[in-house]
């Protein structure tokens, strides 16, 4: 299947037996066998099936699979949100005294989940420029992962996958790449290198605000075999390429629970099917907002990666060429200017998410990144005076007049 088929028919052809073209939702706990050998041998993995709703369920299971044929996964695991898929994922790697590089550019709420796991003694190294000549003089015997984001919210780094990626496997260590602002209609991460990509699947995945959600696509590395990687040694045995699914199911992911309800999978599933529609929108309303934002005389700074001025536009330009998705920083001269900003938009809503079919706008430095250090919101991208502009599908020219009459009030 192409691409667009695939998000509405990958792993599902119907209900033979009602002929219903959607995934029916089962609301069910538990699942009942005819025998106790049956249930003992899904206990087991012996036979597939389902037996509690934390470790499986039918729903769920559609939207998993259907996430993994499109990111040219060989599994997935869907959860309860991306945070969680991004805890649970790196849970499944690390122990105590190892080592995780990351890019500083990430989510702020990524940010702060890993710099807390140094609590549980497990170092994070920030890194204001992750490229590959970068992280070869970084990487210690120590470093297990490698986290970042395709292009980072709201600092808008674009990452080069392919160069890192290239470093992450000479060293044999796991490359995690946060997709969530480039849906795999932009870009799929497993293609340059990544052996773990993750979504938070409330944004553009499902484009309508409607559903908390995560995934961890599983790109089945090999690395899980080597030495370093003690705690696999038992499922690389005996489930090769499914390894890091395996055992994050069997252990982490099942002792945990953070799953994702069979409501909010449905809400998922029916907000795919227009993905690559809703992305080409979106892309082309970004571009066109950040080059009438660019020759604004109230617009201090734009960011935006294909625009010619960003420093990762040569970046940008080698993976998006469909677009560098729809997320948009402005500053506006001062923390008041942008608050006023915010404040006489009309059509536009101010909250914090991103990836709507709405466009939005946000403070990151009052709102998300509220909590972190005046070091840590430059190391971020973030400052007092940027707006985050997540620029949504209704006609450009609505979204322009709103914009245009908010900055006037400045």
């Amino acid at each position: 299947m192409e691409f667009q088929t695939k998000l509405i028919h990958g792993n599902w052809q119907g209900d033979d037996k009602t002929g219903a073209t959607n995934v029916p939702i089962y609301y069910s706990n538990a699942f009942a066998h005819q025998s106790a050998k049956e249930l003992e041998n899904i206990f087991i993995g012996r036979d597939a099936g389902y037996v509690y709703s934390r470790i499986a369920n039918p729903s769920v299971e559609v939207f998993e699979k259907r996430i993994a044929a499109i990111e040219g996964g060989v599994a997935a695991v869907a959860t309860a949100s991306g945070m969680s898929a991004i805890y649970l994922t790196l849970m499944n790697l690390l122990k105590p005294g190892d080592e995780i590089i990351s890019s500083s550019g990430v989510f702020g709420g990524t940010y702060n989940l890993l710099k807390n796991l140094q609590d549980y003694h497990i170092h994070v190294k920030f890194l204001d420029n992750l490229d590959a000549a970068v992280l070869k003089h970084e990487v210690s015997e120590k470093t297990k992962v490698v986290f970042a984001e395709t292009i980072g919210n709201p600092k808008l780094d674009v990452l080069d996958i392919e160069a890192v990626g290239e470093v992450c496997r000479e060293q044999s260590i796991i490359f995690i790449v946060d997709a969530t602002i480039t849906p795999p209609y932009l870009i799929k991460p497993i293609e340059y290198g990544a052996d773990i990509v993750i979504h938070s699947t409330s944004k553009y995945i499902n484009g309508n605000s409607n559903a908390i959600g995560g995934i961890v696509v599983d790109g089945g590395s090999k690395k899980y075999s080597e030495d370093k990687f003690t705690g696999f040694k038992h499922y690389t045995k005996r489930f090769g390429r499914f390894a890091f699914t395996a055992k994050l199911r069997n252990e982490i992911g099942k002792d945990i629970g953070a799953v994702m309800s069979p409501m909010n999978s449905f809400l998922n599933l029916v907000g795919i099917e227009t993905l690559a529609l809703r992305m080409r929108a979106h892309c082309e309303n970004a571009v066109k907002l950040a080059e009438y934002l660019s020759q604004h005389p109230k617009v201090t700074e734009v960011n935006y990666p294909l625009l010619k001025t960003s420093k990762y536009y040569s970046i940008a330009q080698k993976y998006y060429s469909k677009g560098a998705s729809a997320l948009i920083t402005c500053r506006l001269g001062s923390k008041q200017n942008a608050f006023d900003f915010i404040d006489h938009l009309k059509l536009i809503s101010n909250l914090v998410n991103i990836g709507d079919a709405q466009t939005l706008v946000v403070h990151p430095a009052s709102t998300i990144c509220v909590n972190n250090t005046q070091e840590e919101k430059v190391q971020m991208g973030v400052f007092e005076d940027l707006v985050r502009i997540s620029v949504g599908i209704e006609d450009y020219k609505d979204i322009l007049e709103d914009i245009d009459q908010a900055l006037k009030c400045l």
